[in-house]
C-alpha cells in the first residue's frame, strides 16, 4: 500500500533548487531545428551530475553523437509493485532572440517569473523533478514503486534520437515500468471566474506527417498541359485543407464533455442518441463552454492542415514533379478511416505517404492512477476542477507506448488568471511564474511519494 501521509517537503531547499535549475537548463541552448544539428549533451550532463550528487547512478546515452538521453532508476520500497516512469524532454523548439523582451536563452528572472525558452516547454519540468529527487535525497525519503527517471533528446523532432531510441534498444531500463508521467496537462486553464481547471492528458492524436507528391508532363510554361504536376498537387491540398472530417469521440473525450458540462451547469450533447443531429449537438455545446471549449474541439475529430509546398525552378518552366507536406494528426481509433479518406482525396493524380507516424493513445480515466494525478492536484488547489483530455499533437509518451507503458500528460503548475500557457508554449516571450514551480514541486512531491 502506498503511504497515505507522505512527508511534505520544506519550503527552502527544494523551492530555491527548482528555480535555479529552471534557470540553468534554459540558458543551455538545446535548439532542436529538426536537421539533427542539436547538442542535448551539455543540458544531459548537468542533469546527470545532479542526480549523481542526489546518489543515482543515471546513464547518458545516444546514439547520435551529442544526442544525449539520461536514465536513472530510484528504488522503491515494495519489489512487488510496478514501476513508474517519469520523463522529460531536453531539447527546445527555435527562438529568434529580436522578437523577444528579454534573450531567450537568458533565464531571467524577472517579476516573479523565470523567462526563456523551455520555460513551459518542458525545462521546468525537468527541473521540478530534478529538485524533487535531490530533496528526497536530503530527507532520506524513498517511493514505495520504483521510479525511473529519462532525460530524452529529439522530442521536438522525430524522437528518433531519444524515446525511439530507448524504447527501441534500452528497452530493458524500463522493465517494470506500467505507466508514465510527462508534459501537456495539470496547467490552470482559466475557463472564468473562480473556474480553475487543471486538465489531466490521458489520451494523444496520433502523429501523421505526409507527403504529397504529383508527377507531371514537364514542359514549356507557355504551351497548354494538361498533365500539370502544380496543377494536380494544388488541387488535391485544396481539397486535403477543405476536408471536414467527421466527429469520431474517444473515451477520453466523452469524459471530459461529461465533466465539463457538469462543471459549466449545462446539459451534455446526446451522444449516442439516434435521433439526434450529434455534430450540430456537439457545436451548441461548444459555444456554451466559452473559453474551455478548446478542451476537447480540437480533439473531436482527425484533422490534416496543409504546411508546406515545394515545385519548379523557373516561371515559365513547367516541373515534372511537385510536392507538399500535411500535418494529420489521428484520433484513437481512426487510422483506417484517415488512410481511406487520403486515397479518396488524393485522386489518382497524386501519391502520398506517411513521411513521419505515430499512434494515438488513450489512457484510462477510471483508474487508480488518474485518482492519484487528480487527489495529489486537489490536495494543493481545493478549488481546482480537475479533467481529463486529449493531447492534440504528441508527446514522447508515443515511443514509450512501444514498451506497453501509459501515459498522463501530468506537468502540475498553478497559473494566475490571465496567463496564457497556450500561447506561449512554443511562442514569444515563454516564461513560467515561480510561484507556478514552487506548487509543481509540492504537487509532484506529494504524488510520487503516494503512486
Amino acid at each position: 500500500m502506498a503511504d497515505p501521509n507522505p512527508q511534505e517537503a520544506p519550503d527552502g531547499p527544494m523551492f530555491d533548487e527548482v528555480v535555479a535549475f529552471t534557470s540553468d537548463l534554459i540558458r543551455i541552448d538545446t535548439t532542436n531545428r529538426g536537421g539533427g544539428d542539436c547538442r542535448e549533451r551539455p543540458a544531459a550532463e548537468y542533469v546527470a551530475e545532479r542526480l549523481a550528487d542526489a546518489g543515482l547512478e543515471p546513464l547518458l546515452l545516444e546514439r547520435t553523437r551529442g544526442r544525449t538521453n539520461v536514465v536513472a532508476r530510484i528504488e522503491g520500497t515494495d519489489p512487488s509493485a510496478d514501476a513508474l516512469l517519469v520523463h522529460g524532454h531536453l531539447d527546445v523548439v527555435p527562438a529568434e532572440p529580436a522578437d523577444w523582451t528579454v534573450h531567450p536563452f537568458s533565464g531571467e528572472v524577472r517579476d516573479g517569473e523565470v523567462w526563456g525558452r523551455g520555460a513551459v516547454d518542458m525545462k521546468n519540468m525537468d527541473a521540478m523533478v530534478l529538485a524533487v529527487v535531490r530533496d528526497w535525497a536530503r530527507r532520506g525519503i524513498r517511493p514505495r514503486r520504483d521510479i525511473v527517471l529519462a532525460y530524452t533528446a529529439d522530442e521536438e523532432a522525430s524522437a528518433e534520437d531519444g524515446s525511439g531510441f530507448l524504447a527501441d534498444r534500452h528497452a530493458h531500463l524500463f522493465e517494470g515500468c506500467t505507466e508514465g508521467i510527462s508534459e501537456s496537462g495539470a496547467y490552470t486553464f482559466h475557463a472564468g471566474p473562480r473556474m480553475p481547471i487543471y486538465p489531466i492528458g490521458a489520451g494523444e492524436r496520433g502523429t501523421a506527417w505526409l507527403r504529397l507528391t504529383a508527377r507531371g508532363r514537364a514542359g514549356h510554361g507557355s504551351k497548354i498541359n494538361r498533365n500539370n504536376a502544380v496543377s494536380n498537387l494544388a488541387a488535391a491540398v485544396a481539397r486535403i485543407g477543405e476536408h471536414r472530417w467527421p466527429l469520431r469521440l474517444t473515451p477520453t473525450v466523452r469524459a471530459a464533455i461529461a465533466e465539463l458540462a457538469v462543471l459549466h451547469g449545462i446539459d451534455a450533447p446526446r451522444l449516442d442518441d439516434p435521433d439526434t443531429d450529434v455534430e450540430a449537438d456537439i457545436e451548441v455545446f461548444l459555444g456554451k463552454l466559452g473559453a474551455a471549449a478548446p478542451l476537447v474541439e480540437a480533439t473531436l475529430r482527425n484533422s490534416t492542415n496543409p504546411t508546406m509546398l515545394d515545385a519548379g525552378y523557373k516561371v515559365n518552366v513547367i516541373p515534372g514533379v511537385a510536392t507538399a507536406h500535411i500535418d494529420g494528426r489521428m484520433v484513437p481509433g481512426g487510422e483506417d478511416e484517415f488512410i481511406a479518406t487520403l486515397d479518396h482525396l488524393t485522386g489518382p493524380d497524386v501519391d502520398w505517404e506517411f513521411h513521419h507516424k505515430e499512434p494515438a493513445l488513450l489512457a484510462p480515466v477510471d483508474s487508480p492512477t488518474y485518482a492519484k494525478l487528480r487527489a495529489a492536484l486537489e490536495r494543493f488547489d481545493p478549488d481546482a476542477h480537475v479533467v481529463p483530455f486529449c493531447i492534440t499533437g504528441g508527446t514522447d509518451a508515443k515511443q514509450f507506448a512501444r514498451l506497453g507503458i501509459v501515459g498522463y500528460g501530468f506537468t502540475p503548475l498553478k497559473l494566475p488568471v490571465g496567463f496564457d500557457y497556450q500561447a506561449l508554449f512554443h511562442g514569444v516571450d515563454e516564461r513560467v511564474p515561480v510561484d507556478a514551480l514552487h506548487f509543481g514541486v509540492r504537487v509532484l512531491d506529494h504524488y510520487l511519494q503516494s503512486a
